[in-house]
């Protein structure tokens, strides 16, 4: 069992607070990813569910018993860092086993978890390798191998595949997700990149400057914002955003329309401007068109168009998929 539950955490370091407030409910064997722009609290947050950090107020739950008090070693929890923190001098199977040796195993018991783990991690035949002689994935896989084999409540990764190159990131993205899908482990993730969280969340919670701004499944929190913070943090390129009279024309103060709800055209009736930048990469284009009395504004669509930098065009933006949000930045329903 993995259910974690927050009720009215807190967190302030001195008079600062990082984390005013939080209720959340993460079910079992959900993976969930806590997403947001640098400094929103969210590997605050993943510390304190850890123990890592204490909680200034509030109760945080794990299986229904309350933890706060709980050291990190006893709340059955795993941790993996953006850092491997590996043992150079160690083998790749010591390195998995040894918070198993530490905790008095017994031997025959150690190996065989090691071995499945490495098993399920495609590390067995690096077992008796040292992590020096690893690439930088192969490494990662050791970190998650030495989490899996405590078999936790729960999985708590924090940015673990910042230190890899972009390619390596989306293997790695995909490994993580299938594992845990396999292991039916809650999984708690931490991420600043949005696109992570898409392709790898079953439960999204973005958060901004401490706050939950929202949550929900990646489908939900792209089709249905809550508010402007997320309608411009979700999504790759992000939501055009437009002020003035297009909005008011609509009964709000502000509208977005995503890159791909904007069709570009020689002509009709839309929002007429000049490209600016013309992006051609064979699968998608972007053109980016700047338009007088709004601002620039980003079109996507799958395949090659014709257009070139510098010329005219006409954004014709697809009226069901226009989103609307009022003074506060609430959206309209």
């Amino acid at each position: 069992m993995g259910n974690i539950r927050l009720e009215a955490v807190h967190k302030a370091f001195g008079g600062v607070n990082v984390i005013p407030g939080i209720d959340l409910d993460i079910e079992d064997g959900s993976f969930v990813v806590f997403v947001g722009p640098s400094g929103c609290g969210k590997s605050t947050l993943l510390r304190l569910i850890a123990g890592l950090e204490d909680v200034t107020s509030g109760r945080i739950f794990i299986d229904g018993a309350n933890v706060v008090d709980l050291p990190a070693a006893r709340r059955g929890l795993s941790m993996v860092f953006q850092s491997y923190a590996l043992y150079p001098h160690m083998s790749v199977r010591n390195n998995i086993g040894f918070g198993l040796k530490m905790a008095g195993q017994p031997k025959d018991e150690i190996k065989r978890k090691v071995e499945a783990a490495a098993a399920s991690l495609n590390l067995t035949q690096y077992l008796d390798r040292k992590p020096g002689q690893l690439s930088g994935g192969q490494r990662q896989r050791v970190a998650i191998g030495r989490a899996i084999v405590r078999e936790p409540k729960a999985f708590l990764f924090d940015e673990p595949l910042s230190n890899l190159d972009a390619a390596l990131r989306v293997n790695m993205r995909l490994e993580i997700a299938s594992l845990q899908k396999k292991l039916g482990t809650t999984a708690i993730y931490v991420t600043h990149d949005q696109v992570e969280a898409m392709t790898m969340a079953d439960k999204i919670v973005v958060l901004n400057a401490g706050n939950v701004e929202q949550v929900g499944s990646p489908i939900e929190l792209y089709e249905r914002p809550a508010n402007l913070f997320v309608a411009g943090f979700i999504g790759s390129p992000k939501m055009n955003l437009i002020t003035g009279a297009p909005a008011s024309s609509l009964g709000a103060e502000t509208i977005g329309v995503r890159p791909e709800h904007l069709v570009a055209a020689r002509d009709g009736e839309g929002w007429k401007g000049r490209i600016a930048v013309a992006e051609h990469l064979g699968s998608d284009t972007f053109l980016y068109v700047e338009v007088p009395g709004v601002g620039t504004l980003t079109s996507r669509t799958v395949g090659e168009l014709g257009f070139k930098a510098g010329e005219s065009v006409v954004l014709i933006p697809d009226a069901k998929r226009i989103h609307r949000f009022d003074k506060t930045g609430k959206a309209i329903r």
